[in-house]
């Protein structure tokens, strides 16, 4: 007999992952030293907005406020069917972090050159979630670095394809 009947799919459902944003630019624009996840202060038609897809990170930053973590420039569509449950898509949203990692943060970004930047947002089980980069940005020539890399990487990988036919 099994007794967790029906319980698997509860279990399953704890360890699934949905993205729904990523911030590619963010890679190219700074080098990641760390990434923490947080959770996301979110209203019901928001959730039901993100669910859909309708969340963009692009021209979102962090910044730590009187102890608290807030996520500026996050899009998010409002939902067709909220009318007058729907929020401003610019406002400033919460993210909950431990005190403890707020603070370790906080001491990081005190050094120059370091910025917390959003990575990704994603669905953790039901909760939505939202990857945090300890970043330090990159100079001109960092970013021209990575790219020759890049194509030097896709040159071999050609190259490699050509020698298998």
């Amino acid at each position: 007999m099994n007794v967790y009947k029906g319980r698997e799919k509860d279990i399953m459902a704890k360890d699934s992952f949905k993205l729904i944003a990523n911030n590619k630019k963010a890679y190219h624009d700074y080098f990641i030293e760390d990434k923490y996840e947080a959770g996301i202060e979110l209203f019901g038609t928001e959730v039901k907005s993100i669910r859909m897809g309708k969340c963009s990170i692009k021209e979102a930053y962090i910044r730590i406020e009187r102890g608290e973590v807030l996520i500026h420039g996050m899009h998010v569509n409002p939902y067709e069917k909220g009318n007058i449950f729907n929020k401003d898509p610019l406002r400033v949203r919460r993210l909950l972090m431990h005190r403890a990692e707020i603070r370790r943060l906080e001491s990081r970004i005190a050094q120059k050159g370091y910025t917390l930047v959003p990575l990704q947002v994603y669905f953790k089980g039901s909760l939505v979630k939202v990857e945090v980069g300890l970043a330090r940005g990159k100079k001109l020539y960092d970013k021209r670095e990575d790219i020759a890399r890049r194509d030097q990487k896709r040159e071999v990988l050609r190259e490699f394809k050509q020698d298998l036919r």
